[in-house]
């Protein structure tokens, strides 16, 4: 749907919110303040807009979760990935009511 298309003003704003947020996973855990890169949600195979992006660690969440460190990534495991931490959908609302609650 939205793949290579630049990003408006406000998706740009959107990525930048979630960017200073950090990694919504670690967030979730307790971790606080954990560098992330933007993910685009998937539907269907698709990538959705700028605007339905996931902060998520990388490495880490995003890709690349080290071997025996428990946690899951959501690249190439995505069944694996929403069974341990909520769906892209699920993580999508927390993200907005973070950034809503925390960034200005």
């Amino acid at each position: 749907m939205m793949h290579g298309k630049t990003p408006t003003k406000a998706e740009k704003a959107w990525m930048d919110k979630i960017v200073r947020l950090g990694c919504i996973v670690c967030r979730i855990q307790g971790r606080g303040f954990v560098p992330a890169l933007p993910h685009h949600i998937l539907r269907g195979g698709r990538r959705q807009s700028h605007k339905e992006t996931i902060p998520l660690c990388d490495p880490g969440h995003h890709q690349g979760a080290p071997k025996n460190s428990g946690e899951v990534s959501r690249h190439p495991n995505k069944a694996r990935f929403e069974a341990q931490y909520g769906t892209e959908e699920f993580l999508l609302e927390v993200t907005q009511r973070a950034v809503e609650e925390h960034i200005k």
